[in-house]
């Protein structure tokens, strides 16, 4: 049998630590978890003797992850670059055969990670409005709400924890692919409101992101459907506006194109033609050059 040993009420460096072997290292997916207390290790390991990160005790096979200070603890280091998910990573991605695939899978995992280090090192505590109730819909904040909730159910805590970071590694290779998007395929121009871009592309994601890089309007235009989006930052709940205003773009775009369905925001920040929401808008004719060149004019 395999089996992944980790500490009871296992925080987000242990749960990582446990997702990237029964993830990422081959033959593992299927291994046994097992909790300790903390700084512990099952009976028969000597993991922080021999160096070795995976054991043969008796018949089963054994990985002690963020306990034992064996070699993929990390208590027994004041490095603060360092933690149990980075030294298990670091230890999966050695054993891994990579391809263009993997890379790009990789780097996902490495940016997570890295997150996770920050955590285990309490750095959340300086993060930009660190005491703002919106951070406790993180899965930091998520996971310890849950403990009060569920106390002691370790497994539960980390088959959530791990269903979490599946979603993530989706998240991050999409939000990887949108940065290459927008920095390969972007067309950057100006209005009369600021920076701005163009971008025809499958990855809606490319929308928020490019908002968060600064973009004071951006336009994506899906090459499959046709479906054009266009969209500003929004009003600030302090007051705070940009003054950006899509109302004569669309008057505009639907003399052009009468036959397209154009759907203005309420808040005149939204522009869309085309949603999975309503699967019976026209898609315009229109290209993305030509509907850069009206959002430059107006």
């Amino acid at each position: 049998m395999k089996i992944v040993v980790t500490h009871c009420s296992p925080d987000w460096d242990a749960i990582a630590s446990v997702w990237i072997i029964k993830r990422f290292l081959q033959n593992w997916e299927n291994a046994k978890v097992v909790f300790v207390p903390a700084g512990e290790r099952i009976k028969g390991s000597k993991a922080n003797e021999t160096g070795e990160a995976i054991e043969h005790i008796g018949n089963d096979d054994v990985i002690h992850v963020d306990t034992g200070l064996g070699p993929l603890d990390h208590h027994q280091t004041n490095d603060m670059n360092v933690c149990g998910a980075s030294r298990t990573w670091d230890f999966v991605k050695a054993q891994h055969e990579g391809g263009e695939k993997w890379l790009v899978r990789a780097d996902a995992i490495e940016r997570i990670v890295n997150v996770i280090v920050a955590i285990d090192h309490f750095q959340e505590v300086f993060w930009k409005d660190a005491a703002a109730d919106y951070h406790e819909f993180s899965f930091l904040g998520i996971l310890e709400g849950l403990k009060y909730q569920k106390p002691g159910e370790d497994s539960f805590f980390t088959m959530f924890g791990m269903e979490c970071l599946d979603a993530l590694l989706y998240d991050f290779e999409n939000r990887a692919w949108a940065e290459k998007e927008i920095k390969e395929k972007g067309k950057e121009f100006e209005t009369k409101y600021g920076k701005a871009v163009g971008i025809e592309t499958m990855n809606d994601t490319v929308l928020k992101l490019a908002q968060k890089m600064g973009y004071v309007v951006v336009i994506r235009k899906d090459p499959r459907s046709g479906f054009v989006r266009i969209k500003t930052l929004p009003a600030h709940a302090d007051g705070k506006d940009n003054g950006v205003d899509f109302t004569l773009i669309s008057e505009k775009l639907r003399k052009m194109d009468p036959d397209a369905t154009w759907f203005l925001h309420v808040s005149k920040k939204m522009l869309l033609n085309g949603t999975s929401k309503n699967p019976k808008m026209i898609p315009t004719k229109l290209s993305l050059q030509k509907i850069i060149d009206v959002v430059k004019e107006v």
